[in-house]
């Protein structure tokens, strides 16, 4: 019988031992101390986020701009909303920007990672926090977690969130039972082409912190595949050392259903094949297609046999090169959204 070994890799587990803190470690006086002339921008990408986003900028601003000076720069980039995202977030105390209105004049892209390039873009700090826009019970430690290192350690340059993910059902709650595209797909997929990123717990998370210099020197991935190319480029471009992750607790947020998971999923995976045709790992030239065919229950156009209709989704991925490449074709001034 094969004897496997079950141990977890030296360097994974190296780097998940020194790299790895809890947002417990960084109080917001701390790091006042430690913040110097550095500038803190917070950005929060949000599309039709009327019902959270508010909470999230009063929090921000009240513990962490208000009582201490730690963060400089509050802003909500408005991804194409048609609800009162942007007026919800401007009388809570943020900058409001538009995703079309940072990306003038440069070819139209849709989904997260684009309104991220474009928050990126439109912010000024030396150090930038991003957090999704769609979280409930927000705390200020989500913010002093993921900027922490990044203010006390030079060498860190990169830090990504993790969590506890509740997943709330009619009649039950599975305490973690919220990373269902991280446990079938993004793990299995980064442990077999990128064994070094095993020791991130969330590698999908949507909170995390980034020197500006090092952000503005990778690619942004449209759509869901954005944080899977981030952290696989960042590994390229400065090493393992320089990431690290903090634990900040429990996430409240909204969840989607199945179907759409398995359209995450698809980007993600159309995401890892351009890195890995990079390495020489895939064919060359090669694209799988950008459709993913799904099937909904009943509907009008149910086929015969079947009960069910056939829907396409146009899953294709595309990438808005670094904003180092691009600085000198986006707008000087922030363009507020309407």
């Amino acid at each position: 019988m094969r004897n496997l070994d079950t141990t977890v890799s030296p360097v994974v587990e190296a780097w998940a031992t020194y790299r790895t803190t809890s947002a417990a470690d960084w109080p917001a006086r701390r790091l006042m101390r430690a913040k110097g002339d550095t500038r803190v921008s917070v950005v929060l990408p949000a599309r039709n986020e009327e019902a959270t986003v508010g909470a999230i900028v009063s929090t921000i601003r009240e513990h962490l701009m208000d009582r201490v000076a730690l963060v400089d720069e509050l802003i909500v980039v408005d991804s194409r909303s048609t609800d009162r995202t942007a007026q919800v977030a401007r009388a809570a105390g943020a900058e409001v920007v538009s995703q079309d209105a940072m990306t003038r004049g440069l070819p139209r892209l849709s989904g997260k990672g684009d309104a991220l390039w474009a928050g990126l873009a439109a912010a000024e700090g030396d150090v930038v926090a991003f957090v999704d826009a769609d979280l409930r019970e927000f705390r200020p430690h989500f913010v002093t977690g993921l900027i922490g290192p990044l203010l006390t350690d030079p060498s860190v340059d990169f830090v990504k969130g993790f969590y506890h993910r509740p997943l709330v059902g009619a009649t039950s709650v599975e305490l973690d039972g919220g990373g269902r595209v991280t446990e079938l797909m993004a793990r299995p997929l980064l442990n077999l082409f990128w064994p070094e990123l095993a020791g991130f717990v969330q590698p999908l998370a949507g909170e995390y912190a980034g020197r500006r210099e090092v952000l503005s020197r990778v690619p942004f991935v449209s759509g869901y595949g954005v944080e899977t190319a981030m952290l696989i480029d960042l590994l390229d471009l400065v090493g393992l050392d320089a990431l690290a992750q903090v634990d900040l607790g429990e996430r409240k947020h909204r969840h989607q259903d199945t179907a759409a998971l398995g359209r995450m999923s698809a980007q993600i995976m159309l995401t890892a094949w351009t890195r890995l045709q990079r390495r020489g790992w895939a064919a060359p030239g090669a694209m799988p297609a950008g459709l993913l065919t799904q099937f909904r229950r009943g509907g009008s156009e149910a086929l015969p046999n079947l009960d069910r209709e056939i829907v396409v989704h146009d899953v294709s991925i595309e990438e808005r090169p670094p904003l180092a490449e691009l600085r000198h074709r986006v707008p000087r001034r922030r363009v507020a959204a309407a």
